[in-house]
């Protein structure tokens, strides 16, 4: 695969028509026009998060991306845990709006990949396996995003990502994405060197001045440690069973000691512990803390990848690109000293 290491220049950075092989993770509730947008301005790509959201909301967040950049931009659904007629009137509106691309994650479904595709519509496929990727390549996706186990908030992939992305790169054609634990330059180079042509991040991304999440949630990513955070199940309600998650510890994760796997959506109680707009929160609902949420926040689902202990401010979007491409820049220039040396 040809990468032009002055630009970054990649097959993903042609079909999708941006700058740089940067994509940032459609997170349902923090991943709003306004992070959309400026990921995109900046030369990535942006993902907007409209997981189970009314048509009426993503039309108007749509409407709000259009107007801040004239760049593309895509919008992540997700089928497996959205009802049918609700990823149906979705669908609708996105095809309506003639967005540029959409993301589809967790289980491959071939019927609406053929939708969009039939609209015209570029379709990107987060998956966490081998068998998924072939699958979502077979049904007709242009891109597949590779998630490792190391990624936040739900996740699909058992295996590392340095594991799991050459395996995938190895046999299937289309340009493959590394998702998980990127949130550095130097990261950027060595996906590019296992043969991906981009990555994918959403905790870098979760806490920018952009990002729609909550203050307490981006100040819980900034003091993350590595080992910080948790592989379970326990938030769960909203979602299918055998939903695994990853997030940082809180008194919930504690709470439940080495029972973090085994729990069904359906037998978890529904204590309120906070709201959003009016709405109830339940204590293990998959909800995460947004700017509009208010009460028990400590305990709620504070997604993040392993990357967490990587991030240490919080910074614009285009700021966050900027610095991925110096850092990446340093890399390479790191290892071309490496080989003139010997």
């Amino acid at each position: 695969m040809a990468i032009e290491m002055t630009s970054f220049a990649t097959p993903l950075t042609r079909l999708l028509g941006c700058r740089y092989p940067v994509i940032s993770a459609g997170m349902g509730g923090p991943a709003r026009a306004g992070l959309a947008a400026a990921v995109s301005h900046a030369g990535g790509f942006g993902l907007l998060g409209m997981v189970r959201e009314s048509p009426e909301l993503i039309s108007r967040e749509i409407a709000a991306v259009r107007a801040a950049t004239d760049q593309p931009f895509g919008v992540n659904l997700i089928p497996s845990a959205t009802d049918p007629a609700l990823l149906a009137a979705e669908l609708d509106v996105c095809l309506a709006a003639r967005v540029p691309a959409i993301c589809f994650f967790w289980g491959v479904v071939a019927d609406v990949v053929a939708r969009a595709k039939d609209a015209g519509v570029l379709v990107l496929y987060q998956v966490g396996s081998l068998e998924g990727a072939l699958a979502a390549e077979q049904a007709g996706a242009d891109v597949v995003i590779a998630q490792g186990i190391e990624a936040g908030g739900h996740v699909r992939g058992r295996t590392g990502i340095l594991t799991l992305l050459p395996e995938i790169v190895r046999h299937v054609r289309i340009p493959v994405v590394a998702s998980g634990g990127f949130a550095t330059g130097a990261g950027l180079v060595a996906a590019l060197a296992l043969g991906a042509a981009g990555i994918h991040c959403g905790t870098l991304f979760l806490a920018t001045h952009e990002s729609f999440a909550h203050d307490y949630h981006k100040q819980r990513i900034l003091a993350a440690q590595a080992g910080d955070t948790v592989y379970t199940d326990l938030f769960a309600i909203n979602w299918p069973p055998h939903s695994p998650v990853r997030v940082l510890a809180n008194s919930v994760t504690g709470k439940a000691g080495n029972n973090l796997l085994g729990h069904h959506p359906d037998r978890l109680p529904r204590d309120v512990i906070a709201s959003d707009d009016g709405r109830p929160i339940y204590r293990f609902s998959t909800d995460s803390p947004l700017r509009s949420t208010a009460g028990d926040l400590e305990q709620m689902a504070l997604y993040a990848g392993e990357s967490a202990s990587l991030v240490d401010r919080v910074s614009s979007a285009a700021e966050v690109i900027e610095r991925l491409l110096s850092e990446a820049k340093d890399a390479s220039s790191r290892i071309a000293s490496l080989r003139v040396r010997t």
